[in-house]
């Protein structure tokens, strides 16, 4: 996909496996590995507050919201689940134990492995899982890609997610593709719930969504072309602060913080200190429905 390594590596950092990927077992994972007891329920709130999470990514909770956003998808004890780019576990760390202690199921449909950087982030977060069985339980590794095969199981998921990853698919040309397996994935009334950054209305979208940003409208379309029905859009994960027209694209914001062009050496004089004001990019929050 046409990504710098930088924007790339991102994913790594913050939350971007062919179709046969092999699944993560419980029973087979070094020093922990006895069959985890049956474990207690856990509320959506007590995965987000663990102490397994990493404090860099509980601080980023103030600009995404976990809580909200999940309980606006819908996320329920026992549910089937796939997150689409987990990328470094961002919402592994929440979805996984949340739904490990309900007898619920997490498919991560991650990259698939046909480049460096991919085979990178997909080891880094299968090793992740494979430190703590207990905790996370069986999460089933899967892939998306150009050329990869479903999701999970066709018709087994009551939530399909993906946070920040429409503009990586326009780039890679992949988009369509994208929101038609996550349709195929999903059971009858499933749903797919999308966060991306919201480009600012009017315009003529860039198919390959060169700044990272997308028009709200744009992604409704993509996802009505699928088959989907738009439930419900939020303003959970907005901020009006963003005005979108940043240097180096939605990168020039935390968590990035781009001093400089893609595929150019970091600018030690720029001042990145307005774009720390601004915060987190501007967000659109949006629940499609798989029709009955």
């Amino acid at each position: 996909m046409r990504l710098s390594r930088l924007s790339r590596r991102g994913l790594l950092l913050s939350g971007l496996a062919a179709g046969g990927a092999a699944a993560l077992t419980g029973c087979n994972r070094g020093d922990d590995a006895a069959p985890a007891a049956p474990a207690s329920a856990m509320t959506l709130e007590e995965a987000v507050a663990g102490d397994w999470r990493e404090a860099q990514d509980k601080a980023r909770d103030i600009w995404r919201h976990p809580v909200e956003t999940l309980s606006f998808f819908g996320l329920k004890p026992g549910m089937t689940v796939v997150e689409i780019w987990p990328g470094a576990g961002w919402y592994t760390d929440i979805l996984a134990p949340y739904l490990a202690a309900s007898g619920g199921k997490l498919y991560a449909a991650n990259l698939q492995p046909n480049d460096p950087i991919a085979i990178e982030v997909v080891e880094a977060y299968r090793q992740k899982l494979r430190a703590r069985p207990r905790l996370y339980g069986d999460v089933e590794i899967t892939a998306f890609g150009a050329t990869s095969g479903p999701m999970a199981p066709t018709g087994s998921a009551d939530l399909v997610l993906t946070a920040r990853n429409v503009h990586n698919w326009m780039a890679a040309g992949i988009v369509d593709k994208a929101f038609t397996d996550a349709f195929t994935a999903l059971k009858p009334g499933g749903v797919f719930g999308v966060v991306e950054h919201r480009g600012s209305p009017g315009g003529v979208q860039d198919p390959t969504a060169a700044d990272g940003y997308v028009e709200q409208a744009y992604v409704i379309r993509l996802a009505q072309e699928a088959g989907f029905i738009l439930d419900q859009a939020s303003e959970i994960n907005a901020n009006p602060r963003d005005t979108k027209d940043h240097p180096f694209g939605v990168w020039t914001l935390p968590p990035v913080r781009r001093t400089s062009a893609r595929g150019q050496p970091a600018d030690p004089a720029f001042d990145s200190s307005p774009y720390e004001a601004v915060g987190e990019s501007d967000r659109m929050t949006l629940r499609f429905i798989k029709p009955t």
